[in-house]
């Protein structure tokens, strides 16, 4: 499903777009070192998710080096190219055999980490609300995407329907409850469970928080210090888009909220968004998908180029622990 929707997305993209006209204003109107910024800033937000998620894992017993850490990070978003969801699965299980610990527990962790991402776009959405409202709101008339958010959000028969939906499920659940195999469940969201509610007891609660400013002052610094690098988006750095901290904002925002659609390292959902934001502010369509499209395969390469060194730090330190379980 990943895989279809980045397809069906990119070429939705490319339907709307001149794929000539937008290769034109890559060749010729653009200051490639501009995304130097957007790379380094990528790889600094891993390394400081990779600190906090350590935060995390020792709140449960887990101890592991912040090599290992940043390296699990970085393979995770390198192997989220390939199909959403299979990087962190991996970053799970290479944690949960290098810590030697339950795999649950590391689970646990990373909901909880995630669940902080969703705490956080819902923050970053309120903000948005406050400094764009009008942008928010021409993209939801302008837009049919828009425009069904809405409508589904108004419709009393979709909460009901999803009312009776997790009310099925808890029956099913508790008719299940004296199963084997549900009581195996049960032990598996329990660990899981310990793993999450950590981070509401584990220590450095404040350390926790600023990693977590942190970690999106990098994602909103990784477009926007792109801005300067084409003319379109230099253009909304003026006093009057507060030096393009607004439309940074929510480019920012919308791109955050593309990533709950499963896809292939956020390939067209993404790209899709970061076009509708820059709409909002008379970027075209063809300018959009330049920028966009630009900036993702940046970024796709520095998770390429992070994700290959990580495979020789697990090639080489699988090979010292050989060596040394042989002696």
């Amino acid at each position: 499903m990943p895989i279809g929707c980045s397809v069906a997305l990119v070429w939705w993209l490319f339907s709307k777009v001149n794929f000539h006209d937008m290769m034109e204003v890559l060749r010729h109107n653009v200051k490639f070192g501009w995304l130097a910024g957007l790379m380094i800033f990528n790889a600094l937000s891993y390394m400081i998710r990779a600190r906090r998620w350590g935060l995390q894992l020792e709140g449960v017993g887990v101890k592991v080096d912040y090599a290992t850490l940043c390296v699990s990070i970085f393979g995770a978003y390198a192997l989220n190219l390939l199909m959403s969801g299979v990087g962190e699965a991996w970053r799970c299980l290479f944690i949960a055999k290098r810590g030697k610990c339950s795999l649950s527990k590391v689970v646990g962790t990373d909901v909880g980490d995630r669940s902080t991402d969703g705490v956080c776009v819902l923050a970053l959405l309120g903000l948005t609300m406050l400094v764009a409202g009008s942008a928010i709101h021409a993209f939801v008339v302008h837009y049919a995407i828009g425009r069904d958010v809405v409508k589904y959000a108004d419709n009393p028969w979709m909460w009901a329907w999803t009312f009776l939906g997790l009310s099925i499920l808890f029956w099913v659940i508790h008719w299940l409850r004296n199963y084997k195999f549900m009581r195996r469940v049960d032990n598996c969201f329990t660990d899981i469970w310990e793993g999450f509610k950590v981070l509401f007891t584990m220590p450095h609660k404040w350390l926790y928080f600023w990693l977590t400013i942190g970690i999106w002052v990098c994602y909103f610094l990784q477009t926007y210090v792109c801005f300067p690098g084409f003319p379109f988006t230099d253009a909304l750095l003026t006093p009057e888009y507060s030096y393009g901290l607004v439309p940074g904002l929510v480019v920012c925002l919308f791109a955050s909220m593309s990533m709950a659609i499963p896809s292939s390292g956020g390939l067209g959902p993404w790209n899709l968004a970061i076009m509708f934001a820059l709409s909002l502010y008379g970027v075209g369509q063809t300018e959009g998908a330049a920028f966009a499209m630009l900036l993702w395969a940046a970024e796709a390469t520095m998770q390429v180029m992070l994700g290959v060194g990580s495979l020789i730090y697990v090639v080489v330190t699988n090979k010292k622990a050989c060596r040394a379980a042989s002696k």
